[in-house]
């Protein structure tokens, strides 16, 4: 790699996403069968925040004072204006961001619509890939 590359390069495109209208339960459904911990949330086809398993978790506890699991939908733990970036931002800006703010996910968009996720394990895979290139290991080596 000669050069930062663009989120866009590193990013998990096309992701599982939920509605502002559904319920938690069938979020976390999602998030379960996928192994996913972060869902875009859309308001028909406009990304207007994001859904983590932490803000579900958080949303369950009753001590918050939302509805009953079953009656509580993704409007009422979602997290609004979430971290969304085009997916043409260098890769640095979207990490820097992400480190300093102590954020778990970036949205990328392209021309406004939803168009990936980039998490924290994105960033470890691209993270492990670069090692690699940069440090080939030879035939049977293991690392110490």
């Amino acid at each position: 790699m000669d050069h930062i590359p663009a989120v866009a390069s590193v990013m998990t495109p096309f992701p599982f996403s939920v509605g502002v209208g559904d319920s938690v339960r069938h979020a976390h459904g999602l998030m379960v069968e996928h192994e996913v911990r972060h869902l875009p949330v859309l308001d028909g086809h406009t990304l207007v925040g994001i859904l983590s398993d932490r803000d579900m978790k958080r949303a369950l506890d009753p001590e918050v004072g939302l509805p009953p699991r079953d009656e509580l939908l993704v409007r009422d733990v979602y997290v609004p204006e979430p971290y969304a970036v085009d997916g043409s931002t260098r890769l640095d800006t979207v990490l820097e961001y992400m480190a300093t703010h102590h954020v778990g996910s970036a949205l990328v968009t392209k021309h406004g619509r939803l168009a990936g996720i980039f998490t924290a394990t994105d960033a470890c895979q691209a993270y492990c890939e670069h090692l690699r290139t940069l440090f080939p290991s030879r035939s049977g080596e293991e690392v110490a």
